[in-house]
């Protein structure tokens, strides 16, 4: 195998495998975000005490580095049946973000206009639709990274 495919491969599952893990987190933290914490908590934590601005800060640019590299990836393994096609499919990264943006977007817009002082009265529904926008990602994230490990193994050995 080439080098600089070899190269590619591994910083292609890498970037796929970091973009994954903060989704993974909210997946891990969200049962006793839904059922045991109180909603002053909720709203402390995720609102007001920047809790997540890591996952924006640094998840960002890895999300878009996990829908590029798996497309850069895929034209390298153009000539190579099935790998290409398993890079191809890992373009559900992006699926991913496009979920982000229709599920967790809003109410993020919704969040950066609460102000301390008494819960709101459309909590429940932002809260639930922000906790399961995030497992939403995750799933399609797990898929992708799934299907980004399925070209690295299925990636020809002969030259």
């Amino acid at each position: 195998m080439r080098m600089p495919l070899i190269i590619w491969s591994v910083l292609t599952a890498t970037i796929a495998a970091l973009s994954l893990g903060p989704s993974f987190a909210h997946v891990l933290e969200s049962l006793p975000r839904l059922t045991q914490w109180s909603p002053e908590l909720w709203r402390e934590a995720t609102v007001f005490n920047a809790q997540f601005w890591l996952f924006a800060a640094v998840g960002a640019p890895l999300d878009l580095s996990a829908i590029a590299l798996p497309a850069i990836l895929a034209f390298m393994l153009r000539r190579d049946r099935p790998a290409f096609y398993f890079a191809v499919a890992a373009a559900l990264l992006s699926a991913a973000l496009a979920a982000w943006f229709l599920l967790v977007a809003p109410a993020n817009s919704e969040l950066a206009t609460w102000v301390p002082g008494p819960i709101p009265k459309n909590f429940d529904a932002i809260r639930l639709r922000w906790e399961t926008g995030h497992m939403a990602v995750a799933a399609i994230k797990l898929v992708g990274f799934i299907m980004v490990a399925l070209t690295l193994v299925s990636i020809s050995r002969k030259d």
